[in-house]
């Protein structure tokens, strides 16, 4: 499991990375990133907001680190880091299965180049960290 977990964090820290530089005006992978319906943004996020979420990533990123290597036992803040790995497994998991309309496996606007790339690659990654977070959590609260 720490081979998955390093995984995690490095691809976390990478969507992080790639988000505060998006953030600063980058366009590399941007038309792919956000959802689009007759050649329109259906998602236009600001700059600060987009900066937000890398921010938002990077400290998934050391959740995902703390549950697995930290003895969560001798932390303060326990109960936080257990409940931010469950409630970051849902988020994701949401995530993957979507709003039925433009992103996530069960989508009805299939034919975008966000929408493929939504289907080969972001869908199944949010699914595949949400059921790594899941593993996470279990592990941090079965050892209670």
């Amino acid at each position: 499991m720490d081979f998955i977990v390093i995984i995690t964090v490095i691809v976390l820290i990478i969507m992080g990375v790639f988000h505060f530089y998006w953030s600063f005006g980058g366009l590399l992978g941007l038309d792919k990133a956000l959802p689009t319906k007759d050649a329109k943004l259906l998602l236009n996020p600001s700059k600060p907001l987009t900066f937000f979420v890398g921010l938002v990533l990077i400290v998934f990123a050391f959740i995902a680190y703390s549950l697995q290597f930290h003895d969560l036992t001798t932390l303060r803040s326990t109960t936080l880091y257990k409940y931010s790995g469950l409630f970051i497994s849902i988020l994701f998991i949401l995530r993957a299965v979507g709003e039925f309309n433009a992103v996530g496996f069960f989508k009805k606007i299939k034919d975008t180049e966000f929408a493929i790339y939504d289907t080969k690659y972001f869908s199944p990654l949010c699914l595949g960290l949400g059921i790594v977070f899941t593993i996470l959590t279990y592990k941090a609260f079965a050892g209670d």
